[in-house]
């Protein structure tokens, strides 16, 4: 299926990027930190920048081209309110499973895990802020970590293969106005330069995220309008060195949509994707 094209609009809004607050490796605690110590040691650093509206020109991007990609593929589940836990993770879950084998040639999949995001004024608890911060959910070492922590005995023996980290990310309930999704051009961006590791310390283990720093050379895509029919293939981490790798994203504040629109909804479901098996 195609997106349906319409006016572009460009939005010019500002994205906050990473900035330290003191000289040591950022961290981030994901729960309360020990007493006496700051939950985080980074701050934003603001910059304006112009979001290209992606829609009508989906065939210029690709995950192994620009990290990301649009695909219209409406849910099967036309009710389906994702307030069911058990019912996200067999059915919504399956379906997920088969966008990833069409769109990314999955040959395995193991999805770890999935967040929705509701307005904190919603009559529907619980949800997860949005992140208004310009980060990568994974570092290679973060993902390399996920492969041996969900896979087990054959976790080996996948981390010789091709593997990557892709969120599905879909609306839900209505079309997006507020707080739309901004993703970055992988042939934008300096890994080396813009790219800073950062400790997710949860009680009993750590990640890794990646925070980015400001580069005025970053290109920044949406898709206006985004239904819930439409999804976002965001790439957080590939190990084939040849394909974009990433891709930086962050919700941002659309100044343009009307005031009385209904807030964001949305599901992201993060898969670990395999070539081989």
């Amino acid at each position: 299926m195609t997106i349906e094209i319409l006016a572009s609009r460009d939005v010019q809004t500002m994205l906050n990027y990473y900035v330290p607050t003191d000289d040591q490796p950022p961290y981030y605690y994901v729960d309360e930190p020990p007493a006496g110590v700051a939950r985080t040691n980074t701050s934003d650093d603001t910059h304006p920048v112009v979001i290209h509206d992606a829609r009508g020109k989906g065939d210029t991007f690709g995950l192994d081209i620009s990290g990301f990609q649009f695909v219209n593929y409406p849910s099967v589940e036309k009710d389906f309110d994702f307030l069911d836990e058990e019912k996200i993770k067999t059915a919504y879950y399956a379906e997920v499973e088969e966008i990833l084998r069409k769109y990314a040639g999955a040959k395995r999949i193991f999805i770890f895990d999935h967040t929705i995001r509701r307005s904190p004024d919603a009559q529907i608890a619980p949800s997860k802020a949005r992140r208004k911060r310009v980060h990568v959910d994974q570092t290679p070492a973060a993902a390399a970590l996920r492969v041996q922590h969900h896979l087990g005995d054959d976790a080996e023996r996948l981390l010789e293969g091709r593997y990557r980290i892709i969120n599905v990310w879909r609306p839900i309930g209505n079309t997006v106005a507020h707080d739309p999704l901004a993703v970055a051009d992988y042939r934008s961006i300096d890994p080396e330069a813009d790219l800073v590791s950062s400790r997710l310390i949860y009680p009993n283990r750590e990640g890794f995220t990646f925070n980015v720093n400001y580069n005025p050379r970053h290109k920044w895509y949406y898709l206006s309008d985004q239904t819930p029919d439409e999804i976002t293939l965001i790439k957080c981490f590939d190990s084939d060195l040849d394909k974009a790798r990433l891709t930086p994203h962050s919700a941002f504040k659309d100044n343009t949509s009307p005031p009385d629109a209904p807030q964001r909804q949305s599901i992201e479901v993060r898969a670990l994707v395999f070539d081989s098996e």
